[in-house]
């Protein structure tokens, strides 16, 4: 981080918390109760480590004090087949990937990672109206440039980029992609990225996460 200085968010495509339909849980409430109940027996995907998906999982189950099996994949299209037949019990997958299945009954979603519900999908509550705020979290991406880089040139990029996101046409675009609108000033986007190297440090040191 001390190589870069911010310039701003853009926004994030958000994670789904989506179960096979076939599991018979529709909250994750229930889903906790059930996986409980179950120790050692539910697998959850896993499409990389160290992914948004793996380590909000990981933020996921230390909130909840429960485990699954981790079924590793390379990336997350190869883990709907098993989604499908359910030998994967549970998992994040980005709303983009996951949208046609659950619109077509093969998954469930029972939350969405972000601060905000979908208008794709209005019934699905974030994931802190499920009960769990501090599991919340986005996938951000945005804009940076090396450290050095004069403040004035800095306020300059993040004012022009603040611009741009509130052009129709650009929020139209970003959102056909999946993305969630977060824009963010320089120092916003700055104080954004130290409170996560904070918050995602301790939960790769609490569950013990290693790179492979």
């Amino acid at each position: 981080p001390a190589d870069f200085t911010a310039i701003g968010m853009i926004g994030a495509p958000p994670n789904l918390f989506v179960v096979p339909a076939s599991l018979p849980v529709r909250t994750l409430k229930e889903l906790v109760e059930y996986t409980r109940q179950r120790p050692g027996k539910l697998n959850v995907s896993n499409p990389g480590v160290g992914t948004s998906n793996h380590l909000g999982q990981e933020l996921f189950f230390n909130l909840a004090g429960i485990d699954m099996v981790d079924i590793r994949y390379k990336g997350q299209p190869p883990m709907l087949p098993d989604f499908f037949s359910g030998q994967l019990s549970f998992g994040l997958v980005t709303q983009a990937l996951a949208a046609p299945h659950i619109k077509d009954g093969k998954l469930r979603a029972l939350a969405i990672g972000a601060p905000a519900r979908s208008p794709e999908f209005p019934d699905v509550p974030t994931v802190a109206e499920a009960g769990y705020p501090e599991a919340s979290f986005l996938p951000w991406f945005g804009v940076v440039a090396p450290a050095a880089t004069p403040r004035e040139i800095v306020r300059r990029l993040s004012d022009e980029l603040l611009k741009a996101l509130a052009a129709p046409d650009v929020v139209s675009r970003l959102e056909k992609m999946g993305t969630q609108i977060t824009p963010a000033s320089a120092e916003e986007f700055d104080a954004l990225i130290q409170r996560e190297i904070t918050r995602w440090t301790r939960v790769i040191r609490e569950r013990n996460i290693k790179a492979d």
